[in-house]
């Protein structure tokens, strides 16, 4: 299993997107469901698609994605509700 994280840990806390990227298929989905626009999708190193947290966002994460079950849990269509189970986590 591959997991890639992305983000952040300050003296507040540890904010990081982690990306399982066998379970990730690259649709894009999670993407157009963001309504901060924080992912994106990038060729990995296999050249296979795959969601990333945008490189100029991962130090601002605690500020634009709140906390998936503060916010975005609560609207529908989310990054988790359109990924496949397990793709995507916040850990904070």
């Amino acid at each position: 299993m591959m997991r890639a994280n992305y983000g952040y840990a300050d003296a507040s806390g540890e904010y990081y997107i982690t990306v399982d990227t066998d379970r990730c298929d690259g649709c894009g989905e999670c993407v157009r469901a963001c309504p901060h626009g924080v992912l994106a999708i990038e060729l990995d190193d296999e050249d296979l698609p795959k969601a990333v947290v945008k490189p100029e966002l991962r130090r601002s994460l605690a500020d634009l994605c709140p906390g998936f079950d503060r916010k975005c849990g609560q609207r529908q269509p989310n990054c988790h509700s359109v990924c496949r189970p397990e793709a995507l986590r916040h850990s904070w």
